[in-house]
C-alpha cells in the first residue's frame, strides 16, 4: 500500500540500496534524444523513477524534473539533486496537475504498471504535443563463455521465479501496450567497465533472484559462481558489459 492508498508490485524495496548500487546506467545518447524531442524549458516527470538514476542523468538536460516512485524506500535511497523534486507517489496516481508536463520518462519500469489506468494518467497530465518515453535493457553481454553461464542462471535456474510482467522485456517492449502513435527511436547500448563482484550485485538486483532467495533460503547465485569464476579468470579484472536498449516512444496528438 503506497502513501496514496494504492497498491502497487514492490518487488525491488527491499533491496533498494542494492539496487542503487548495482543497476547500469544509461547512455548519453539517450538523455540528449529526449531533450531533442520538446522545448527546452521542458517540465518532465521521471515515473517510478526508483533510486533518481535516470532523474540525474536527464537533469543536465531539462531544468524542472518530478521525479516519483510507489516505494518510499527508493525515493529515501535516491540521489539528490536541485533539479529533481522527488514525490512518493504511484505511476497510475501522480498527484501532477491536469496538462503539466512536456515530457514523460519510464526507465525499466513500465512493464511492471497497470497500463489502462497509467495511461490514463498520461493522457491527463501530459500537455497536448507532449512526449511518453518508456524504455528498458534486456539481453547481457560479456563474452560467449560467459553469457552462457548468465543465460543457464536467467531462463534456467530462475525460470518459474520472475513475475509474469517480465514477459514484456524478453519481447523488448514489442508486447507493451502504448497510448500513442510511435516515433522512430534510435538504437543505443548501455555499457559498463565490472568486475566479477559487481556482475553478481547486478544479479542480486533483480527480483527473481529476490524472490528465489525468500521462497528457498537459499542464494540461487552459489549454484553458478564456481562456473562463472572459471570462465571470468581474475576476479578483480574488469570486463564490457552491455546490454541493447528497447526504446518506446510517441507524442499525445495535438
Amino acid at each position: 500500500m503506497t502513501a496514496t492508498g494504492q497498491h502497487f508490485k514492490d518487488l525491488f524495496s527491499r533491496q533498494s540500496a542494492v539496487y542503487r548500487q548495482a543497476r547500469p546506467g544509461y547512455p548519453d545518447s539517450l538523455f540528449r534524444w529526449l531533450a531533442s524531442l520538446v522545448p527546452k524549458d521542458a517540465t518532465l516527470w521521471d515515473c517510478a523513477t526508483g533510486n533518481g538514476q535516470a532523474a540525474v542523468s536527464l537533469a543536465q538536460y531539462f531544468p524542472h524534473i518530478i521525479a516519483t516512485d510507489a516505494s518510499e524506500e527508493q525515493i529515501r535511497n535516491a540521489v539528490a539533486h536541485n533539479r529533481i523534486s522527488y514525490r512518493v507517489a504511484p505511476a497510475e496516481h501522480s498527484g501532477l496537475p491536469d496538462s503539466s508536463v512536456d515530457l514523460i520518462t519510464v526507465a525499466t519500469a513500465a512493464h511492471w504498471f497497470n497500463h489502462d489506468a497509467f495511461y490514463q494518467e498520461v493522457h491527463r497530465v501530459l500537455k497536448p504535443g507532449g512526449v511518453l518515453a518508456l524504455w528498458t535493457y534486456h539481453s547481457t553481454t560479456i563474452a560467449p563463455d560467459i553469457d552462457a553461464v548468465v543465460a543457464r542462471y536467467e531462463t534456467g535456474i530462475l525460470d518459474g521465479y520472475w513475475a509474469k510482467e517480465i514477459r514484456h522485456v524478453a519481447n523488448r517492449y514489442t508486447t507493451l501496450p502504448f497510448p500513442f502513435p510511435l516515433i522512430d527511436t534510435p538504437v543505443l547500448q548501455s555499457q559498463v567497465l565490472w568486475t566479477l563482484e559487481q556482475l553478481a550485485g547486478f544479479f542480486m538486483s533483480w527480483s527473481a533472484t529476490q524472490h528465489y532467495i525468500a521462497l528457498n533460503r537459499s542464494n540461487p547465485l552459489d549454484l553458478i559462481m564456481p562456473a562463472l569464476q572459471s570462465v571470468w579468470g581474475d576476479p578483480s579484472q574488469k570486463r564490457d558489459v552491455a546490454w541493447n536498449l528497447a526504446i518506446k516512444a510517441g507524442r499525445k496528438l495535438p
